[in-house]
């Protein structure tokens, strides 16, 4: 799993880019799937939490095609992935 947050221009045009282009582009680097949040504190920022594996979210984001969908997708700089600090039960 990875845990990604990135602000953007506006909600609505990232979710459409995200859920489309963005989308197959993923997929092409081994991403099973993603949901996506709003940040409860900055309405211009959303996380994502993804089913995929770190190779495959380097991959991801060192692929020259990714930079245009992310500008088409309205992002404010550069997605960047949480740090894992650990793993509990319940």
């Amino acid at each position: 799993m990875i845990l990604a947050t990135t602000k953007v221009e506006n909600v609505d045009r990232f979710l459409e880019v995200f859920a489309s282009k963005g989308a197959v582009k993923r997929a092409e680097h081994g991403s099973k799937g993603s949901t996506v949040f709003r940040d409860p504190s900055e309405e211009d920022r959303v996380w994502a939490l993804f089913d995929w594996d770190e190779q495959g979210w380097l991959s991801f984001v060192s692929d020259p095609a990714v930079p245009p969908i992310l500008k088409e997708a309205g992002h404010v700089g550069k997605p960047q992935a949480a740090v894992l600090a650990g793993t509990y039960r319940a």
